[in-house]
């Protein structure tokens, strides 16, 4: 008598979503990523509330009647508060663009320590890899899953940020030069959050060890930052304009939005001198003599108009990208070396 064999049982859908190592990284990390999507969906809000506020404070003192130059027929204490609300929304925002300017520094450190160096220094790398998971598919996805939350948070955020100082009063204007809005706008702040990933990659290889692999990730990623910063000026040719020192001579300012970057003296000669080469000098006749003495004709200011924002832009946004895929290649190359 022949038994009948049970039905197999019908094969289960495939899973959606992530797999195999993005999948366990998420899941390794899922309290930092969790707290990285609530940082940047709070960024956001706080940008869009700044907007909203700066509206309403608009509103509100343009229905008084009163103007900022007019603090006297009772408007002094309106314009007052008027001021103390656009100096708040002044400071949120500068406090937002600075927290974005740490980002970097903290995704460097988190990807040197927790995410990689970590797990080469207790050994739980070699689970995945004994599952048919490649050291190379490993690092993939341990820098594919933050670079995603990266590159689709940041876009929220600057965006939201851009629309937010847009509005800013022009009595505690953000200038676009500055370092905490040129850093937070525009295509900067992914390219330095990848810098950091491909720092924070390479350190956490060639180091190993949690504490220091992190310490030495965040002082990297923080020294490009600043370095950067000194030598943003120099990344586009200048504009320069020469300033008559007599009354006759036709004086053409820069911009009012310009970033001045150097302001000195001209002599006859051609040669730049500093600006208070004859300054300070209290003696009737003494700052003209001097001025005689070397030859000085005029000024001259060395600027970046607004409309340079977007050159300087490009080409920071471009140095930061080679330098992530020349610490990201570098990284593959010491896991290759050390692991095959």
């Amino acid at each position: 008598m022949s038994t009948l064999a049970p039905p197999r049982p019908s094969p289960s859908p495939a899973p959606t979503g992530l797999r195999g190592p993005a999948r366990v990284v998420v899941r390794q990390h899922r309290s930092v990523l969790w707290a990285s999507v609530a940082f940047l969906v709070l960024g956001a809000a706080a940008m869009v509330g700044t907007r909203l506020l700066t509206d309403r404070f608009a509103d509100r003192f343009a229905a008084t009647g009163c103007s900022i130059e007019d603090t006297v027929h009772g408007c002094g204490d309106t314009v007052r508060g008027y001021l103390d609300d656009q100096y708040l929304v002044h400071t949120v925002q500068s406090w937002a663009g600075l927290a974005i300017l740490v980002l970097p520094v903290l995704v460097g450190a988190f990807t040197a320590g927790p995410l990689i160096a970590r797990e080469l220094e207790t050994g739980t790398y070699k689970l995945a890899w004994s599952q048919s998971v490649t050291p190379s598919r490993w690092l993939t996805a341990k820098l594919a899953v933050p670079a995603a939350l990266l590159l689709a948070g940041l876009s929220v955020l600057t965006t939201a940020f851009t629309w937010a100082r847009a509005r800013t009063g022009s009595e505690y204007p953000i200038d676009w030069y500055d370092t905490p809005a040129f850093v937070t706008t525009g295509a900067a702040p992914v390219a330095y959050a990848l810098l950091g990933l491909g720092v924070g990659a390479l350190i956490g290889l060639l180091v190993r060890r949690t504490v220091a692999a992190l310490s030495l990730a965040a002082l990297a990623t923080g020294a490009v930052i600043t370095v950067l910063a000194s030598v943003r000026s120099a990344l586009w040719p200048l504009r320069t304009t020469v300033l008559g020192m007599s009354a006759d001579d036709a004086t053409i300012t820069p911009p009012i939005d310009s970033w001045v970057v150097r302001i000195g003296q001209l002599t006859s000669g051609g040669e730049r001198l500093p600006v208070d080469v004859c300054w300070g000098m209290d003696v009737e006749g003494e700052q003209a003599r001097c001025m005689a003495d070397h030859h000085i004709t005029g000024m001259f200011v060395d600027y970046h108009p607004a409309s340079h924002f977007w050159p300087l832009q490009l080409v920071e946004t471009g140095i930061l990208l080679v330098l992530a895929a020349l610490a990201l290649t570098l990284a593959f190359r010491v896991l290759r070396r050390r692991h095959g």
